[in-house]
C-alpha cells in the first residue's frame, strides 16, 4: 500500500478538539499580553506579526506555525511550550517556577531539585531511617532504642565502613584521608539502600558536608536531626569515657558552637528534627518514637 493510501485511511483530526488547542493558544497569547500591558500594535512591532493575524490568533481563528509562535512568545518573554502547554498554563504556578528556575544560580537550582526529589521520593523510603547529627546528639543510643521500639535492625555507618574497608574508621582517614573516607563513607551508604528496607541508620556528623551524598541520603531515607546544645554535646561525649575534644584545646567549646553553626541549615533539611535538649533519654525516645510514626504513615 502506497503511503498516500495510508494516509488516506486514517481517522481524520477531531476538529473540535484542533479548534479547542487554537483557542488556548490564543488565550494564553492574549493574556501574557494583557500581563506585560502592552497592546497588539506594541506587540506587531515587537514581534513581526501583523496585527490582524495576532487579533485572528487571540480569537481561536489562526492557526499559527512554530515560527510565528517563537517570534510572539520572544516578544512577550515568555517560553514557547508555555502557550502549548496541556495544563492550565494560567492558573498555575508553573510558569513563575520555571522563570525562577531558570534565573536561580546553580547551588539553588540543586536545592530545588533536591527538596523536590525529597518530597516525593518518600513512598520509596520504606522503613529506612537516619539519624543525622554532630557527636553526643544521641544517634547511638537513641537509634537503639528506636529499633527495639520498632523491631526492625540498628546500624551504624561508620561500622559498616570499618567492616567493608577491614580496618578501623581512624585508619581509614590516616590512610586514604578525608576524600578517601568520604568515598568509602557513600559505598557504605549504598549497600546500605540496596540491602536494607527496614533499618535505623545512625551516620557520622560531617556527611551532611557531602553534598551528592547527603542529597542521595535524604532521597533513600526518613531523615531526623537529633539536635541539642553545644554543652550537651560535649558532657555527653565525656560521659562516654572520651575527654580528647577539650584535651588541651581551650578553644574546643567555641569551635563546637562554629561547626554547629555552619552545619545547621544543612541538618535543617532532614525531614524532622528533635531536640534532646534538656531531655532524659525517655523523654526523647518517646518524641523520637511519634516523630517517626508520623514520618513514616504520612
Amino acid at each position: 500500500m502506497s503511503e498516500s493510501a495510508k494516509l488516506q485511511k486514517q481517522k481524520p483530526f477531531d476538529e473540535v478538539k484542533v479548534a479547542n488547542f487554537l483557542l488556548k493558544v490564543g488565550e494564553r497569547v492574549r493574556y501574557a499580553r494583557k500581563q506585560k500591558s502592552i497592546s497588539r500594535r506594541v506587540l506587531s512591532e515587537n514581534s513581526g506579526v501583523s496585527q490582524r493575524y495576532l487579533a485572528q490568533l487571540e480569537t481561536g481563528n489562526g492557526n499559527i506555525s512554530i515560527g510565528l509562535l517563537y517570534q510572539i512568545a520572544a516578544a512577550l518573554e515568555y517560553s514557547p511550550d508555555w502557550f502549548l502547554a496541556e495544563d492550565d498554563a494560567m492558573e498555575s504556578n508553573l510558569y513563575e517556577f520555571v522563570k525562577l528556575f531558570k534565573q536561580a544560580n546553580d547551588d539553588q537550582k540543586q536545592r530545588a531539585v533536591e527538596e523536590l526529589q525529597t518530597t516525593y521520593a518518600s513512598v520509596n523510603k520504606g522503613q529506612r531511617i537516619c539519624l543525622l547529627g554532630l557527636r553526643g546528639a544521641g544517634k547511638s543510643t537513641l537509634g537503639k532504642l528506636l529499633a527495639d521500639a520498632l523491631s526492625i535492625k540498628f546500624m551504624e555507618l561508620n561500622n559498616i565502613i570499618a567492616e567493608q574497608s577491614g580496618m578501623p574508621v581512624s585508619e581509614v582517614i590516616a590512610l586514604y584521608g578525608q576524600e578517601g573516607y568520604r568515598q568509602l563513607e557513600r559505598q557504605a551508604l549504598d549497600s546500605v539502600f540496596e540491602t536494607e528496607n527496614s533499618v535505623v541508620l545512625a551516620v557520622g556528623g560531617g556527611i551532611v558536608s557531602e553534598q551528592e551524598t547527603y542529597a542521595h541520603l535524604l532521597r533513600k531515607f526518613h531523615t531526623v536531626w537529633l539536635k541539642a546544645l553545644p554543652e550537651e554535646h560535649m558532657e555527653r561525649v565525656r560521659e562516654q569515657g572520651d575527654v580528647r575534644p577539650m584535651a588541651g584545646n581551650p578553644k574546643a567549646m567555641e569551635e563546637l558552637r562554629s561547626i554547629l553553626t555552619s552545619r545547621e541549615s544543612l541538618y535543617s533539611r532532614a525531614d524532622r528534627m528533635i531536640d534532646t535538649s534538656h531531655k532524659t533519654i525517655d523523654e526523647s525516645k518517646a518524641d523520637l518514637v511519634e516523630t517517626i510514626s508520623n514520618l513514616i504513615n504520612r
